[in-house]
């Protein structure tokens, strides 16, 4: 009997929806939790600040205060001495602008209370400001992230890169997209997790983007859907090649990525500019917004940058990437490829069953 009631499709389908709403129910109890002790923790921090308990009673006011409330709660846990210290900076960290909080409202209570204590600790100790916190406050909400991915983001200073690209959007992309695209693109980019030797061509710089894509998809950001490499496109009767294109989920467009392991020139604009009129004409759909493009070089002069896009007439993005992990010349050839590897590796299974 059991077993037709499990086979049966409307019960299953009840079944996963039933599964989904616990899930959103549960979740949503643990926000709420996480909010209410981080509302206690702010209250906590505002008293210890507002009597300046600590001033007044000298050193050994947070022992006595986390002896008392662990006598008290021995069930809680978070007033150890440390997090208690914790509570009073995290009240006068977010407490340092007095404009901040009138503008947002509403908003500002919700970001603050909204993350896991272990993430607010992280950004108290790491943030220069408050805009630098916030930041990383909505980025976190909107997308998930662990405090492990979140410190991932702030070794590699999203906050100062993000939004830096130099580019045309606002003049020939809609204001929405245009917000949207430029908040999208960084400067610089960080290629750290490749592995490439001195003298390396921007085939190599390719193909090693593309044996790492899924940390190289990290570091472009959320939303970038890889569609290929040398991407061919035909103009009349010459086939082209376009470094790599992608698809962006958010701004609902093709993205153009052109790769230069030198120094900006102003023509790799019209080449880029090229690739996106034709990408706009042979797949761009109705439903698509126009396509963009993104120049990563290795370094640009910003003054010629800004004057190649103003004679564009593309939507471009121009940023630089860096990169510190350089291998002597002719060391990267000596290692074993992966190929070799698994050969010796079947030859030693062959040789043991001889």
């Amino acid at each position: 009997m059991g077993a037709d009631i499990i086979k049966d499709s409307e019960f299953r389908e009840w079944l996963i929806d039933l599964k989904g709403r616990i899930r959103q129910s549960q979740l949503k109890a643990a926000i709420k939790v996480n909010s209410e002790l981080l509302r206690l923790y702010w209250d906590l921090g505002h008293e210890i600040v507002l009597r300046q308990m600590d001033a007044v009673w000298g050193s050994g006011f947070f022992e006595k205060l986390s002896k008392e409330l662990m006598k008290e709660f021995p069930e809680m846990k978070g007033f150890s001495v440390t997090n208690l210290k914790y509570c009073r900076y995290f009240y006068l960290f977010y407490s340092q602008s007095n404009q901040i909080r009138p503008q947002l409202g509403d908003e500002f209570d919700n970001l603050l209370f909204s993350i896991p204590w272990g993430h607010q600790k992280f950004l108290i100790d790491k943030c220069k400001s408050v805009h630098e916190a916030l930041f990383y406050i909505q980025k976190t909400i909107k997308n998930g992230w662990s405090r492990a991915v979140l410190m991932n983001f702030m070794d590699a200073n999203l906050y100062q890169a993000q939004g830096k690209s130099i580019n045309n959007f606002d003049r020939l992309l809609p204001e929405l997209q245009s917000d949207l695209a430029r908040e999208t693109l960084k400067d610089p980019y960080n290629f750290d997790f490749l592995t490439l030797s001195e003298n390396y061509k921007e085939k190599e710089l390719e193909d090693a983007l593309v044996t790492n894509i899924t940390k190289f998809l990290l570091e472009l950001g959320q939303g970038f859907a890889f569609l290929g490499r040398q991407y061919p496109i035909k103009v009349g009767s010459k086939e082209r090649n376009i470094d790599l294109l992608f698809y962006h989920l958010e701004l609902r467009c093709y993205v153009v990525v052109e790769l230069k392991v030198k120094e900006f020139e102003p023509e790799h604009t019209g080449k880029l500019g090229y690739y996106i009129e034709a990408i706009n004409n042979q797949l761009k759909k109705d439903v698509d917004n126009p396509t963009i493009g993104l120049l990563i070089c290795k370094t640009k002069d910003d003054i010629e940058a800004r004057y190649s896009l103003k004679s564009s007439s593309q939507p471009i993005g121009i940023s630089e990437y860096t990169y510190s992990k350089l291998l002597p010349e002719g060391f990267k050839s000596s290692l074993p490829s992966i190929e070799e590897i698994e050969r010796e590796l079947n030859q030693d299974d062959m040789d043991k069953m001889d």
